[in-house]
C-alpha cells in the first residue's frame, strides 16, 4: 500500500471555520472535522480516524486554548482525541471513551456482507477502508482508538463558550444514545455530527435506535438554522435540513 503524501485535506469557510478531512479514509469512515476560531478559546469538533496526528496538522491553526468536543463516540469521531487537554462529550458516552472497546475495524470484511455497497466505494478501496498509509510505520492490523477521560462531560443545554462565541449542546440520540450537535443561535450554525448529513443515515447499528432517532429528527426540522456542519458529506442550509428529516419520518411511518 502506497505512502500518502499528505494525510489531511482542509478549507477554509466564511465565519472563522476551518474544514478538515481524511482523503484516503473510505467515506463510511470520512469525518469532517472543524475548527472554529474563537476569541478566547477555539474549537475542535470531532477528530477523525486518527491514524495520523491531528494535533500536529493543526499546528498553525492553534494560537490559544483549545476544546476539543466528540459528537458521539464511534471510531471515525474519536480517533485523535486523546491529543488534546480540553476533551469533551455527552456524559452517556464517556466512560466508552474513557475505556475505549468499540469497534474499530479498517477491514472491509469485518463489515456484514453487503453492508459497503450501499457507500461510494471509489477506485482504490477494497479490501480495507484506506487506501494508503500515513507513514510507513503505520500498521492496518495494530489500528486500535487510544482510550481517553474526557475532561468534561455534556448534557443538553450545556455550553461550550469560546469567549466571544457561544455553543449550546443539543442532545441528539438516535445514532447513538450520547449523540450531541452544538448550536449557536448568534449565527444559527448547528454542527450536527451524525445526527443529521447530507446522506445515507445510519440507524441500525447495534446502539441505535430508531424511536430517539425519529424525535431527533422532529426536533431538527423545527430548529431555525442558516447553516448546518455535519459529521460527513457536504454542508447545507436550513430548508434542506427540513427535506433530510421529513426524508427521514417519512420512511419510518
Amino acid at each position: 500500500m502506497m505512502i500518502a503524501e499528505r494525510w489531511f485535506e482542509r478549507r477554509s469557510l466564511a465565519d472563522g471555520v476551518t474544514l478538515l478531512w481524511e482523503p484516503h479514509v473510505h467515506p463510511l469512515l470520512r469525518c469532517n472535522i472543524w475548527h472554529v476560531r474563537g476569541r478566547d478559546k477555539d474549537l475542535l469538533v470531532d477528530t477523525g480516524l486518527g491514524a495520523s496526528s491531528l494535533a500536529g496538522e493543526i499546528q498553525d491553526l492553534i494560537d490559544k486554548p483549545l476544546a476539543a468536543v466528540a459528537t458521539h463516540v464511534h471510531y471515525d469521531h474519536v480517533g485523535s482525541l486523546h491529543e488534546f487537554d480540553e476533551r469533551i462529550m455527552h456524559s452517556s458516552e464517556a466512560a466508552q471513551m474513557a475505556d475505549y472497546q468499540e469497534f474499530s475495524s479498517l477491514r472491509a470484511a469485518d463489515f456484514p456482507p453487503d453492508f459497503l455497497n450501499s457507500f461510494e466505494s471509489p477506485p482504490g478501496f477494497g479490501d480495507y477502508l484506506i487506501d494508503a498509509k500515513p507513514d510507513d510505520a503505520f500498521s492496518i492490523g495494530e489500528f486500535a482508538i487510544t482510550s481517553a477521560q474526557p475532561t468534561r462531560e455534556v448534557e443538553e443545554g450545556d455550553v461550550v463558550d469560546l469567549g466571544n462565541r457561544h455553543f449550546e449542546v443539543m442532545h441528539l440520540p438516535g445514532h447513538s444514545p450520547g449523540s450531541i450537535g452544538l448550536f449557536e443561535a448568534a449565527s444559527s450554525t448547528l454542527f450536527s455530527g451524525d445526527a443529521i448529513y447530507d446522506g445515507l443515515l445510519l440507524d441500525d447499528l447495534p446502539e441505535s435506535d430508531v424511536d430517539d432517532y425519529l424525535a431527533t429528527m422532529r426536533r431538527l426540522r423545527k430548529l431555525d438554522v442558516n447553516v448546518v456542519h455535519g459529521g460527513h458529506e457536504p454542508s447545507f442550509d436550513g430548508r434542506r435540513l427540513t427535506e433530510l428529516a421529513d426524508a427521514y419520518i417519512a420512511s419510518k411511518i
